[in-house]
């Protein structure tokens, strides 16, 4: 802008109409850059200040931040001026060609940045400082609005964001779900992106502490001696269909069922000529063996399927590629093989899947056989039954049983897939008492009574730290708690433990970094509020300046300290409240019903070598 203005400056002066404008427009934006210049560095170096959760030492942040809202109104002003020079007749001066297109370039700029911020605005600005409880609302508390409230904004949220989901039922409960489930976790937290990013890094920095500590105390290795390595042991005395050699046959179908896209990510290069051996051309107009939906005009899905699990068109009897929310594509076919009729689910690949499976809250699974009180997850038992409700009107599984009359049936999936199945299974019980499932990757999908039921027809892998296997909603209420005890224990500010990270991702976590990422000038009681005991009260806290204020909560906490501790500071009250509320924020339950993956469970591991078995191998070559 001061090149524009240094080269355009004395043309003004020869413009026919509008060259005050052009004059003014030019000082004002290269001032009003000016000032932003200067507030951004200025906020950047007092966003840098203390740690991630000193909050105190960054104080002069929102008003700089208002401040910098405050100079969008004449950046709005000036950017219609030049909107005018730019686009309409009404001020005539000499064209310069330079002058003219970044002018131009500028203008367009400015309004979608101005657009683009008022969107994210929209999306992120938190409305509940305006909830206020009403006299016609005698029965409600101020925690129940604002969690109506920020429910709402997660909804309005969603609908924009994902506008080119279907509208229908199923996806406006779906985001109703999973925004209650966003509303209860974080909620009153006060975290952005950022802060959740950091926080990962902060983990990883403590996990690979508690690691090395474990490691010292040869805890990890004992715990290495619970895993067997030969399989005739681990299956010795189990039922012939606890069979790894059939789950390995299994896996491979249920896995051909994401079709075209696992086939071009598990074949980068080679993916595409896999593919068109088995495709069809102009597939919509010519005649079927297989009855196929949801695929594309050249069968590319149906073609990812033959090739994923080797099969003809002979053995497979019907599939349906359509995905919605609570709709799974699947496949059904006979295994000469294993001589059964096989249904394949397949598992989470888009994000109408992902919404399934944030739909998260237990629901009751009443049927015969079952423990009573057993509940599942909700957005999985909801596809299950659509799903069954689908083959039971089309009865396209009971005509694939009539085919071949002396077939099981076998239920298989992978992921959401595998959890589907479950549930599917265990709603086809009653009707098909051999029907056996098996599950790979299972995620957190039915109580533990209900789970141990299901021993009997269920057989559930998982590989490694297999991350759909412990995925819930406990597990992410665990790791939001730690999150926050990992924030409010980091030294460092949030820019310098991103930073780390990338470094982290490439050459792995120094040694000296364990110790020195921790503050160790805070009492730990601060932060032991994080995950209080069951029985515990609600908060306690103790401090070298009031040891005697115990037990002080919202209400009360500035008058009760001040009583106790004349000197006691405005800023020490006001931290303590928000480790307060920080506490209520770490130990709210969405819901206190535990999910589990169901039936028999063979976690297979990669075996590490020990000390004496390295010092063997090298002896012996």
């Amino acid at each position: 802008m001061g090149v524009i203005t240094h080269r355009y400056y004395d043309y003004t002066f020869t413009c026919t109409s509008g060259g005050e404008c052009v004059r003014v427009y030019l000082v004002g934006m290269l001032v009003l850059l000016s000032l932003n210049i200067v507030l951004l560095v200025v906020l950047i170096n007092r966003s840098a200040q203390g740690g991630i959760c000193d909050v105190h030492a960054r104080r002069m942040v929102p008003p700089l931040l208002g401040a910098k809202l405050l100079l969008l109104l004449p950046e709005a002003g000036w950017n219609g001026l030049g909107t005018v020079w730019a686009f309409t007749s009404v001020i005539t001066c000499p064209d310069d060609h330079f002058t003219n297109t970044a002018i131009d370039v500028l203008v367009c700029l400015d309004w979608v940045l101005f657009a683009l911020l008022v969107f994210a605005l929209a999306m992120v600005i938190d409305p509940i400082g305006s909830v206020k409880l009403r006299a016609s609302q005698p029965d409600l508390t101020l925690d129940t609005l604002k969690n109506r409230q920020v429910t709402r904004t997660w909804i309005r949220r969603f609908r924009w964001f994902f506008c080119w989901l279907n509208r229908d039922k199923e996806s406006l409960e779906a985001f109703a779900q999973v925004a209650g489930l966003f509303s209860s976790l974080f909620r009153d937290s006060d975290l952005v992106p950022s802060d959740l990013i950091a926080g990962c890094v902060l983990l990883r920095v403590k996990q690979k502490r508690e690691s090395r500590e474990q490691w010292r105390l040869e805890i990890m290795a004992e715990q290495r001696l619970k895993y067997k390595s030969d399989l005739r042991e681990v299956f010795r005395g189990k039922p012939v269909w606890l069979s790894f050699d059939k789950a390995e046959h299994y896996m491979k179908l249920s896995m051909a069922t994401y079709g075209c896209t696992f086939v071009m990510y598990r074949y980068c290069c080679t993916g595409i000529c896999r593919l068109l051996r088995h495709t069809t051309c102009c597939a919509c107009f010519r005649p079927k063996k297989v009855m196929v939906e949801g695929d594309n005009c050249c069968m590319c899905n149906m073609a990812g399927f033959k090739e994923l699990a080797d099969m003809t068109e002979d053995e497979i009897i019907y599939a349906n590629f359509k995905n919605r929310i609570f709709e799974v594509p699947f496949c059904i076919i006979s295994d000469h093989k294993t001589k059964s009729i096989v249904l394949t689910l397949r598992g989470s690949i888009s994000l109408r899947d992902v919404f399934t499976d944030l739909v998260a809250c237990p629901e009751k699974i009443d049927l015969e056989g079952l423990p009573e009180g057993s509940m599942a997850h909700k957005g999985i038992l909801i596809t299950a039954k659509k799903l069954k409700t689908y083959l039971d009107e089309t009865k396209t599984l009971d005509k694939a049983l009539s085919l071949y009359p002396h077939y099981d049936l076998v239920i298989t999936g992978h992921s959401l897939g595998a959890a589907a199945a479950v549930l599917l299974g265990i709603l086809y019980k009653p009707i098909y008492p051999e029907l056996k499932v098996y599950a790979f990757s299972t995620p957190c999908v039915i109580t533990r009574a209900a789970a141990i039921y299901c021993e009997s027809f269920v057989f559930t892998i998982g590989v490694g730290d297999d991350f759909a296997m412990r995925i819930s909603v406990e597990t992410i209420e665990n790791l939001r708690a730690q999150l926050f005890e990992a924030l409010q224990n980091c030294r460092l500010p949030k820019y310098r433990v991103i930073v780390n990270g990338f470094g982290y991702a490439l050459f792995g976590v120094p040694s000296k970094h364990l110790n020195t990422t921790w503050r160790d000038d805070r009492p730990t009681p601060h932060h032991s509020v994080l995950l209080p005991a069951p029985n515990a009260v609600p908060y306690m806290f103790a401090t070298s300046t009031s040891a005697n204020c115990i037990e002080v909560f919202s209400s009360s906490l500035r008058q009760n300290c001040k009583e106790m501790d004349p000197n006691y500071s405005k800023n020490k009250v006001r931290e303590i409240s928000d480790f307060w509320k920080t506490s209520e924020v770490a130990t709210r339950k969405y819901t206190n019903v535990s999910l589990y993956p169901a039936g028999n469970i063979l976690h297979i591991v990669h075996k590490k070598k020990s000390k004496e078995e390295k010092r063997r191998a090298d002896e012996k070559t």
